[in-house]
């Protein structure tokens, strides 16, 4: 049975099990409508519009 020859060290360990918890930066996509950013496959959170159409009725702020 094979057996390490030498101890594996804090920081290599560590630096090993890092890249599972790697995180992705959040893709954003201007809205067709407004221009704002938006997530991809939803409702713009400004206007409320998705793929061309009106899903969120938002009422203009005063």
């Amino acid at each position: 049975m094979a057996v390490p020859k030498r101890r594996t060290t804090r920081s290599k360990r560590n630096m090993r099990r890092a890249n599972h918890d790697k995180v992705t930066p959040v893709n954003l996509v201007a809205c067709a409508n407004c221009g704002e950013p938006s997530l991809p496959h939803r409702a713009c959170a400004s206007c409320g519009h998705y793929k061309g159409r009106e899903i969120v009725a938002k009422t203009p702020k005063s």
